[in-house]
């Protein structure tokens, strides 16, 4: 059974499919010396027959050059050259019959054109977006996508303008992403966008390589270019997260001085330095903790009496 998500992905019915395939082809180097060679023999013996006088023989004899110069335009119109980085895909009739991926000079069909491919290495970087996040936070969202065409053949017959249809999809890709997660977990322990940033990009080239497979283009790399809030909610929300910060650092410290004052407690009473009944207790936990937990230097009082004066 065909889903919905696999129907949208490859909208091509399978007997429609065009999957590239090695295209026939010869040296070029040797048809290029034949074709010149015919080309320069057709042109002398044109010539010779201009020069001799009129009869059946100067009749057969422009024949015969004009078609010779024929087969040598024939040789040299069907070269092309590829470069490395480039391919060529060769259309004859309207039909499909292979590409040429070899560097160097080729000889085809001189019939068949031969469309230019270019299989480099590209980059492609979206414009910021403003997208809602899962919380429906505004957010500004960029990113970069390293991609490279596999399949010459569905590049070019599967989708229009396959460079642009890699970027409208990325642009769609990284928009859908950006609103299926939130930006900040905040302590929840889901994704988030900030705090899971390998997780998300991984994500974003799976469903960007999914997006452009019926162009036959292969998703090298993804990453998130530009990631913050939009700027009306920016302020607020740093404010938010300076609030979590500070209330974080103040537990840490309650906790580490409540640590310290029953450590002390218990070393005071194992080693029977002084005993205190319980208000004293409470007296030394309140003076521990509020020496230990102020953001202040505190100023010591020196008791000069006895503890219960």
């Amino acid at each position: 059974m065909v889903t919905q998500s696999a129907v949208a992905a490859d909208p091509e019915p399978p007997g429609r499919r065009v999957a590239e395939r090695e295209a026939w082809s010869t040296s070029g180097v040797r048809v290029l010396v034949l074709g010149v060679a015919m080309l320069l023999a057709g042109i002398a013996l044109l010539v010779f027959a201009f020069a001799q006088g009129s009869g059946a023989g100067r009749t057969a004899l422009i024949v015969v050059s004009v078609l010779i110069l024929i087969a040598g335009e024939l040789a040299v119109h069907g070269l092309t050259s590829v470069v490395a980085g480039e391919a060529r895909a060769v259309q004859l009739f309207g039909r499909y019959h292979g590409t040429i991926r070899a560097p160097g000079l080729h000889w085809v069909n001189p019939f068949a054109r031969r469309r230019k491919v270019s299989t480099r290495i590209r980059n492609h970087e979206t414009a910021v977006a403003k997208v809602n996040d899962a919380d429906g936070n505004p957010i500004e969202i960029a990113a970069v996508v390293v991609w490279q065409v596999q399949d010459t053949a569905r590049a070019i017959y599967s989708v229009d303008d396959f460079p642009q249809f890699v970027a409208i999809q990325t642009e769609t890709a990284v928009r859908h992403v950006a609103s299926s997660y939130a930006y900040d977990s905040r302590g929840s322990g889901e994704l988030s966008l900030r705090d899971n940033a390998e997780e998300i990009t991984q994500r974003l080239s799976a469903e960007i390589a999914e997006r452009v497979r019926p162009a036959g283009v292969l998703i090298i790399e993804s990453r998130l270019t530009r990631l913050s809030y939009a700027p009306e909610i920016a302020q607020a929300m740093l404010r938010q997260q300076q609030a979590n910060a500070v209330v974080g650092a103040r537990q840490r410290i309650v906790d580490g001085a409540v640590g310290m004052v029953q450590l002390a407690l218990q070393r005071l009473e194992e080693e029977g330095v002084v005993e205190l009944d319980e208000e004293r207790k409470a007296t030394m936990v309140s003076n521990l903790l509020v020496v230990l937990c102020s953001e202040q230097a505190t100023q010591p009082v020196v008791n000069t009496g006895t503890l219960y004066q």
